[in-house]
């Protein structure tokens, strides 16, 4: 057996007692790993690093190329951003694996269905890019952005992956009936990539359908790929069909660096109590072995498992209830001693390597034959109503390549009016198109209208409205003809 150089983060709250439970089941296992231990999380906002991720740790992952990791804290609503987003999107890793299985003794209303899936999740673009801007005091703004080239690789890897576990289908789920464009994108790019799959059946879903039939029928799915939000619900949801966050182990896959984690928080109040469940962390670094190339030991540890939790003599608090469930140590002991068996009624999948997909590294993926900009569209700040707005603006645009051709209010079209009776508030996309002639906008246009906009109005962002190849690279308001 090779030896492995792994990062190893403890995390926070109860992280160091079940990330120390999986270590020492490795070790038992015999895998020779040589471990670096670092430091991200709650400590390291305290020494006031603001991205939680010290430089060490950093320089250490850049080495190894694969992490281990406990559940690390999080400023909820203020403050820094998660170190565990930001270890994700510096190592660009940009496919979540979170499998989901029905365990033996773990009691949920779905005991025998033969729940066996794995959610594909995006992993740093979508709106966890956090590009957040307060438009007016009373409005935010957060950009949803979702690339060709993002859901390709994550795509083809929810493809590979569900060959290199016999898997028979795969579902992409996404919300393209509302947000055509970014939605949309991964669509068509899965549709476009399922044609050099033939051997694995492809399905579309709406993402709250897919929801639906998650509670209603899960065994029905097995390989699940979406965009990062979507992913984050989806994900949680199949964890609790199988008895909770505490079964639930993920890996982060990019090309250079795979980090395997918990899912689940650091959870202060049971800390140093001895009594956490580590089996989620247990199954990331099954997950780890098999990224390594170490089956036979993933395998191993995997049937251990497996046994303690059908013989069903040593469970966790959160199976059993914590005034009799066994300890942390006591469960790590019990899967230590059944290594070397098997289990009678569940059993383990049968892995092949997975293939990662090597993508070009080029920026531009995708190429137009033609593309001109036909509009822009401004949002100003403002307290008058449409009625007021509409007219002065047409009013500042005279002399100009534009005419008004709308303007919306949270989506919804109120200029001219449409005779709907929204609510209005603060912030207004007023949308400007080129009058009957004019051929292009140019950028002097564009910065004249903007002054004359701004003589009247405070305007907080614009967006060149652009067609590509003949079809509109926009989308329109509701109540927009």
């Amino acid at each position: 057996m090779a030896k492995h150089r792994v990062t190893l983060i403890p995390g926070d709250g109860i992280g160091p007692e079940v990330v120390g439970a999986a270590r020492r089941i490795l070790e038992a296992a015999g895998v020779s790993i040589e471990w670096e231990e670092c430091q991200a999380g709650a400590s390291v906002f305290r020494k006031g690093i603001e991205s939680g991720v010290p430089a060490e740790t950093i320089e250490s992952i850049r080495r190894t190329r694969v992490v281990l990791k406990g559940p690390l804290e999080t400023p909820v609503g203020y403050g820094e951003k998660s170190a565990n987003v930001t270890l994700r999107k510096l190592f660009e890793t940009y496919a979540n694996v979170r499998p989901v299985r029905e365990y033996p003794n773990v009691k949920t209303p779905y005991s025998g269905r033969g729940i066996d899936l794995v959610v594909v999740r995006e992993n740093v673009e979508d709106l966890y890019a956090a590009i957040e801007y307060m438009q007016t005091p009373g409005v935010a703004q957060a950009l949803k952005l979702v690339s060709r080239k993002g859901c390709e690789k994550v795509v083809r890897l929810a493809f590979e992956l569900a060959r290199a576990e016999g898997r028979r289908s795969v579902h992409c789920a996404t919300k393209a009936n509302i947000l055509k464009l970014t939605e949309g994108m991964m669509k068509r790019v899965f549709e476009d990539i399922a044609q050099e799959y033939p051997d694995i059946e492809a399905h579309h879903i709406i993402v709250d359908n897919c929801a639906h039939q998650l509670v209603k029928r899960p065994e029905q799915f097995e390989v699940i790929v979406t965009t990062n939000m979507n992913g984050d619900i989806l994900s949680d949801l199949t964890s609790a069909l199988i008895g909770g966050l505490g079964f639930a182990p993920s890996a982060n896959i990019g090309d250079e660096v795979a980090i395997f984690e918990a899912v689940h928080g650091s959870a202060p109040k049971y800390a140093g109590k001895n009594v956490a469940n580590p089996t989620a962390v247990i199954g990331s670094a099954i997950l780890m072995l098999r990224y390594l190339g170490e089956f036979e030991a993933a395998e191993l540890i995997e049937n251990a498992l497996l046994v303690t939790l059908e013989e069903g003599r040593v469970l966790t608090g959160d199976v059993v209830g914590y005034d009799r469930g066994a300890s942390t140590t006591a469960y790590t002991e019990a899967i230590i001693a059944n290594l070397g068996r098997k289990p009678q009624t569940a059993s383990v999948r049968q892995y092949k390597p997975l293939r990662i997909p090597r993508l070009r590294r080029d920026l531009v993926w995708v190429q137009p034959n033609s593309r001109r900009v036909i509009g822009v569209d401004i949002f100003v700040e403002t307290a008058q109503l449409p009625e007021q707005l509409g007219p002065e603006l047409e009013r500042l645009s005279q002399g100009t390549p534009f005419r008004l051709k709308m303007i919306s209010n949270r989506g919804t079209k109120v200029y001219p009016p449409t005779g709907a009776m929204p609510d209005f508030v603060d912030h207004y996309r007023c949308r400007f198109l080129l009058r009957e002639g004019v051929s292009e906008a140019d950028e002097a246009a564009i910065i004249e209208l903007l002054r004359r906009v701004g003589e009247g109005y405070r305007w907080m962002h614009v967006e060149k409205l652009s067609e590509l190849d003949g079809a509109l690279g926009f989308t329109k308001a509701q109540g927009e003809d």
